[in-house]
Order: C-alpha cells, then structure tokens, then sequence
C-alpha cells in the first residue's frame, strides 16, 4: 500500500511516499521504548530519548511526531531493520548517522 502524504516542515511543504502498512507502522510503534507511568499504547521514546505520540505518525508539526527510520540505509525494509524515530531526529539523520538532537525534557521534547 502507498500512501501519498503532505507534509509541511519548518520551511517547505513536501510530498513524501510513505509505503508502509499499518501492520508495519505498528510493528515498529512497538519497537519504541515503553516508559513506566505511561500508556505504551499512547506514548513511547525513540533510541535518541525523545517522547513520540503513536497518534501523531508523519506528523511533522507535533514536536511528538515520528517517522519509520533504517537503521542502516540500503540494508532492505525488513523489521529489524527498521526503527520510530521522532521525526527531527530522522531529519537529521540525512548523512546516514543519528545525532539525536532531539530528546525528552520531562513530557515535552527539547533540541540539544
């Protein structure tokens, strides 16, 4: 299934393919790390730290915001290959290394 998205950033507006399934968006919604004290089915943390809403997939102006990230580009779409990531952090993963510049401050996000 591809779906054709939207998506407004900080200075432009872009069309991204997303073809993931919702199958594979859960999958990897559950590859999130789950924090004591809240719904695991609501909120998680990406690798970097950073809290990401499941309701707020590709959702690019919500400082909760993820995106499905390769671990290790051209490595294929297998699960295991794939990672949330809050959406700034995969942004800035475009040189293929992850910076987290984005991380958890109480229950919002802050840029480092």
């Amino acid at each position: 299934m591809r779906v054709n998205l939207i998506i407004v950033g900080r200075d432009k507006k872009e069309e991204v393919t997303m073809a993931w399934s919702d199958d594979v968006i859960q999958k990897v919604w559950e590859k999130g790390r789950v924090v004591e004290g809240n719904d695991k089915n609501t909120w998680r943390k990406d690798e970097c730290g950073a809290w990401i809403g499941r309701q707020e997939y590709g959702n690019r102006q919500s400082q909760y915001g993820w995106e499905i990230d390769h671990i290790s580009p051209g490595n294929g779409d297998q699960l295991s290959n794939l990672r949330p990531l809050q959406w700034e952090n995969n942004v800035d993963k475009s040189d293929g290394r992850l910076k987290c510049n984005v991380t958890a401050s109480g229950k919002g996000n802050v840029k480092r």
